[in-house]
């Protein structure tokens, strides 16, 4: 069966795009500047860690790193292994873990949204089925785990373990409530938590325990981690509100009908007749582009908007002031500007 040529996610040459994507490039390769030989290597040693003796599997591997994105949480494990210490062959392994647990991570989330693009590419499940989508994941989190056994560094698997775990339990909490679609602002934070901020919460405490960082520094930078994880998904959740489509398509969280904080908020100051017309929408009316196009001006003219901002920004100012505690270092200022990164993004 032939299968249409992916489309490309800035296809147009010399479009305003384009330019924003060369921009963010350098600002990232600045960020890069102190870890830039480590992360050049690390790509080395990430796709060879990737190579298998199954051609099918190979072939889908190959096509995976080829679609690797900005490569930010490997950027937090080496920058934070900076910061604390001296980095070495257990970092390496631990951005490879970590990053082996979030494809698999992405993998599976598409299989389990029915999603055929990701970020602008076909997605595996699109190309392959399901069935083999399931198992490549399962292959990616077994490869980080064996990665981490064969080398005996337990203290890495220990801290990714968790996060699958508060991973996985995020992804049933937000479906168990997203039936019925009474997420309270604590039950969101939660979910949050669990499927986005306990990821880079464990970049760096894996980049802190590669190093040999103490049990307290370790748990310092997992904090940091986790708050800078808080205000990169309630990021992400804004762009459901954007006014452009440069990487997630506006109103997609609604269709989806997922509760996120823009929402929460401004449901909660609501009517309850109002409450009830947008909960309706979500419900049985997602898929109607004009009134998707009602919840969201519904929730720009509540103040919802505004309120996550907010809260967006509060979290960051929590994890630059533990930042604030590392001692100075080029590594500590590429972190806080990692951080403004992640707040600052389009896409």
């Amino acid at each position: 069966m032939l299968l249409p040529k992916p489309y490309l996610e800035f296809p147009v040459e010399n479009c305003s795009d384009c330019v924003l994507l060369q921009t963010v490039s350098k600002r990232l390769d600045l960020i890069k500047a102190p870890v830039a030989r480590e992360m050049e290597e690390f790509e080395h040693k990430f796709r060879a860690s990737m190579k298998t003796r199954v051609m099918l599997l190979d072939k889908i591997m190959t096509y995976i790193v080829k679609r690797k994105g900005k490569q930010i949480r490997p950027l937090f494990v080496f920058l934070s292994a900076g910061a604390m210490g001296a980095i070495n062959e257990s970092t390496y392994r631990g951005a490879a873990l970590i990053e082996l647990v979030h494809t698999a991570s992405l993998v599976h989330d598409d299989v389990v949204d029915n999603a055929n693009y990701r970020r602008g590419f076909f997605s595996v499940n699109a190309l392959w089925k399901n069935k083999i989508a399931v198992l490549v994941g399962d292959f990616l989190l077994t490869r980080g785990l064996f990665l981490a056994m064969e080398h005996k560094n337990y203290d890495l698997l220990a801290i990714c373990t968790d996060a699958v775990k508060e991973m996985s339990e995020g992804e049933l909490l937000q479906m168990e409530k997203a039936r019925h679609l009474d997420i309270s602002e604590e039950i969101y934070y939660e979910v949050i938590r669990q499927k986005t901020a306990s990821l880079i919460a464990s970049c760096c405490a894996v980049g802190a325990s590669s190093v040999g960082a103490s049990p307290d520094w370790i748990g310092k930078m997992k904090k940091f981690g986790e708050h800078v994880g808080m205000a990169f998904q309630i990021k992400d959740d804004l762009f459901d509100y954007g006014d452009d489509e440069i990487g997630k398509p506006v109103g997609i969280d609604i269709k989806e009908k997922k509760m996120t904080l823009p929402l929460i908020h401004s449901l909660s100051k609501a009517s309850w007749l109002e409450k009830r017309k947008v909960i309706g929408i979500v419900k049985n009316n997602s898929e109607d582009s004009r009134k998707v196009k009602y919840v969201i001006d519904f929730v720009k003219n509540s103040g919802g908007i505004t309120y996550a901002t907010q809260k967006m920004q509060a979290y960051h100012q929590q994890a630059l002031s533990i930042l604030q505690e590392v001692p100075e270092s080029t590594y500590r200022t590429s972190l806080a500007d990692l951080v403004q990164f992640t707040i600052d993004r389009k896409n």
